[in-house]
């Protein structure tokens, strides 16, 4: 389903990612490993195409970064889930605003997106608790927070950078068992972790990136 071919991007005071290949299916669970400062977050702004290649090219279905435009962006973010490590939650926004946010972009009616949050909060634990804002609640249901509002979309991805890097170690291990889930039911999912402890032994491939080049895929 993705597709980086040679892809290198170079930032103006240096870093980025050099010569880049490597493929994601469309059912697999992977995880990006490696330290601060690898290229990790570069390389899922190129999937996410936040960034566009200097050489090389990402392909996304039918969505190539080569001749994009934004418009067509916007279509294939669509796709395509996010999850950061600082959770990106409005403040302002109790829980079901934020989780409904991606389909009022999209142009949901209001008793899809009230069916849909609904379902989203359910699947990832947090049904009941649609009122409280952001900082009523725990990292870990922040987090799990993040999950629902990748999710809420039906997207065929979710890219989910360093998500568990401001949890503790029995909440993260919990977020990937949930991420396991969602997998399970058919959507790709591609984790960056500087943590090898903790997804090592998961049966999951490893595609480890240092210096901006990925030494193992």
């Amino acid at each position: 389903m993705i597709h980086l071919n040679n892809v290198s991007y170079t930032y103006e005071k240096g870093g980025g990612v050099s010569n880049i290949n490597m493929s994601i299916d469309d059912d697999e669970y992977a995880f990006l490993i490696g330290p601060t400062g690898s290229g990790k977050t570069t390389l899922l702004r190129l999937i996410y195409m936040d960034l566009l290649p200097q050489v090389g090219n990402v392909v996304i279905d039918e969505y190539d970064s080569t001749n994009i435009k934004q418009k067509r962006i916007a279509l294939l973010r669509r796709k395509v889930g996010m999850i950061f490590q600082d959770y990106h939650l409005l403040d302002d926004r109790n829980l079901f605003n934020n989780i409904a946010l991606p389909l009022h972009v999209i142009g949901y009616d209001k008793e899809e997106i009230v069916d849909l949050v609904a379902e989203a909060l359910e699947e990832v634990g947090l049904d009941g608790k649609e009122d409280h804002f952001p900082n009523e609640l725990s990292g870990g249901e922040q987090q799990r927070a993040c999950v629902a509002r990748a999710m809420i979309k039906g997207p065929d991805i979710i890219l989910a950078d360093e998500p568990t890097g401001n949890l503790d170690p029995v909440t993260s291990f919990e977020l990937i068992k949930l991420l396991e889930e969602v997998n399970k039911e058919g959507t790709a999912i591609l984790m960056a972790s500087h943590n090898y402890n903790l997804i090592k032994g998961r049966g999951h491939r490893i595609i480890e990136i240092q210096d901006g080049t990925v030494r193992r895929s």
